[in-house]
């Protein structure tokens, strides 16, 4: 048995080694519980575990350890609350590592089906897909737009696998590099930092408008900002097992985000499954110089520009004219609060004056997890938990950094949230622009 989370160990691949590795982690996990709470992966391994008299895990069969490892949505929420995690106990517990072990094992071996790797493919080409809808924005947007359930969906769920009951966000009709490149530029006095924006496939393809407001207040606060030339972090490719085609991706960002680091630039994120991914396993599947140069100068959007407001020498404007909501609920998305930085955008949110709530129940989509067909049921009952939360805080505005969490809370809610960085936007009196849908 091999207690290892490298990618690019002999034995990470070894089915019989992951098994019996799968089997010791099950059975600490069983014994400690503290888990329990945070997806439905622990409550159906203590149950399966509890059916045997000696409560063993290593009685649990190939597909019942199978069904615990395709429930894990990788919220890494496990290493928040886990006391056995590595470098910190002997035990070296890392439940979320291994869980993207076995899905990288099972596809290694073939025991992954032709539909869930089309369904993979259909959603790992993320870059690909938001250029054809970005340019069929309208024809693209009424097809994903359709009634949930409606034979439209149902066909997309058929053919690409995506959930025919969830809502899902429509595609701008102008990229978010398109604009970048044509905006007027203007003069920084007084400079702050310096920037390179990591845009993710969500504000590229996406929700433009949470660029277009980031570089305006970023550029507000004295920081000079240029877009890195890069594509999807790769997050699909990992969380499905395809440990290949994820390194692939990674080596070529991280070639791009180190000249960026070199030239002087940091790199920022506006959003929180790309920054992990940047910060936290670029380093691990593409060992390297650059990788932890990457990881080391990756920051939050939020995060970043607490940093600037915080050193010695520098500070944000915090003359705020414009709209200040009284309330704001703000959800903590998982893969943030997984990179132990603090709360960044609820202190960021805090200097308009407004007061904050916050809400940190997870919503269960993971990037692509809870929006495969196979997992809409378990991931729509998370997010109900989180749409009935943010029910009761009944904020003026709600605001979430994840565009995929906050389009869950739009399915269950009916509101729709904004960035943190949005709400800085508005209460320095900074207008939103106008972008078709």
């Amino acid at each position: 048995m091999t207690i290892t989370s490298d990618p690019h160990h002999p034995q990470y691949l070894d089915e019989s080694d992951v098994r019996n590795e799968l089997t010791r982690v099950y059975d600490v996990c069983h014994g400690c519980r503290l888990c329990f709470k945070f997806c439905t992966s622990f409550p159906t391994l203590f149950e399966m575990i509890d059916r045997h008299d000696d409560q063993d895990a290593g009685r649990l069969t190939p597909a019942q350890q199978d069904q615990v490892v395709d429930e894990c949505f990788q919220c890494k929420l496990c290493y928040v609350n886990c006391p056995y995690v590595p470098g910190q106990h002997e035990w070296a517990i890392d439940f979320p590592r291994l869980m993207l072990r076995a899905d990288a094992m099972r596809r290694d071996t073939g025991q992954v089906t032709v539909r869930d790797k089309i369904t993979t493919a259909m959603m790992g080409h993320t870059d690909l897909i938001g250029a054809i809808g970005s340019r069929t924005a309208a024809a693209a947007n009424s097809a994903l737009g359709a009634p949930p359930g409606s034979v439209i969906r149902k066909v997309i769920e058929k053919t690409a696998g995506v959930s025919s009951i969830r809502l899902l966000p429509p595609f701008a009709k102008q990229r978010f590099s398109t604009w970048f490149k044509a905006r007027a530029k203007i003069r920084i006095g007084k400079r702050q930092g310096r920037v390179a924006l990591f845009a993710t496939c969500l504000v590229e393809y996406q929700e433009p408008s949470i660029g277009h407001d980031l570089v305006k207040v970023y550029e507000r606060n004295g920081i000079e900002l240029s877009l890195v030339d890069a594509g999807c972090c790769g997050a699909p490719w990992l969380h499905s097992g395809d440990r290949d085609q994820f390194i692939k991706v990674a080596r070529k960002n991280i070639k791009e985000l180190a000249a960026e680091v070199r030239a002087g630039n940091d790199i920022v994120v506006p959003q929180p499954t790309c920054g992990y991914i940047l910060k936290k396993d670029y380093p691990d599947y593409v060992a390297g110089p650059d990788a932890t140069l990457v990881a080391k100068h990756t920051y939050d959007a939020a995060e970043y520009l607490m940093k600037v407001h915080r050193s010695e020498g520098t500070s944000l404007d915090t003359e705020f004219d414009g709209d200040i909501p009284a309330a704001i609920t703000y959800h903590t998305p998982c893969h943030l609060r997984a990179q132990n930085i603090g709360l960044k955008s609820r202190d960021l949110m805090k200097l308009t004056g407004a007061k904050i709530r916050l809400v940190q129940q997870c919503s269960g989509i993971d990037g692509m997890w809870g929006l495969r067909a196979e997992n809409a049921d378990i991931s729509v009952s998370i997010a109900k938990k989180l749409g009935d939360e943010i029910t009761r805080a009944n904020g003026e505005v709600v605001a979430g950094d994840c565009h995929l969490a906050n389009t869950a809370i739009t399915e269950q809610t009916g509101r729709v949230p904004v960035h943190p960085i949005q709400v800085v936007a508005r209460a320095y009196g900074i207008a939103q622009e106008e972008f078709g849908k």
